[in-house]
């Protein structure tokens, strides 16, 4: 089975956009997981300090946000209008794929290498979002 986007036989869009949604998700959660293993990560959390600094409800918020967006793209790449779903995808597609790049930076190795398909995956987004055919 092909995986080419033009391919006969293929998922609706709006479906592989989800899936994509989903596998990022399924990244993100991996990826913290195994940073609990890292020294002082427990110790630090338990001070309120996240890896940019103190752990205050603005940050939360702004995390909490960041981690709910990709979860709900995965209902609504595939639930919304089509025009609609595109654009959002392609927008935060790119947006995923810079905030990914900045936390590659400074990152243990075991990181970077899912940093590395999780901006794989949002390239993806972005790609499977710009070609969406119009009889889709």
């Amino acid at each position: 089975m092909s995986l080419s986007i033009s391919s006969s036989r293929r998922l609706p869009t709006g479906l592989a956009l989800s899936l994509l949604w989903a596998s990022l998700m399924g990244l993100y959660i991996y990826n913290d997981y195994f940073s609990l293993y890292l020294p002082r990560t427990l110790e630090k959390m338990a001070a309120g300090q996240l890896a940019f600094g103190p752990a205050t409800p603005t940050a939360l918020l702004i995390v909490s946000v960041m981690l709910a967006v990709p979860a709900v793209m995965i209902f609504l790449s595939a639930a919304l209008p089509r025009l609609i779903s595109r654009w959002l995808n392609l927008v935060l597609g790119l947006a995923y794929t810079a905030i990914e790049g900045l936390t590659f930076v400074g990152s243990p190795l075991f990181y970077q290498v899912v940093v590395a398909v999780e901006i794989v995956v949002t390239l993806l987004v972005v790609v499977y979002a710009a070609r969406w055919p119009r009889d889709d």
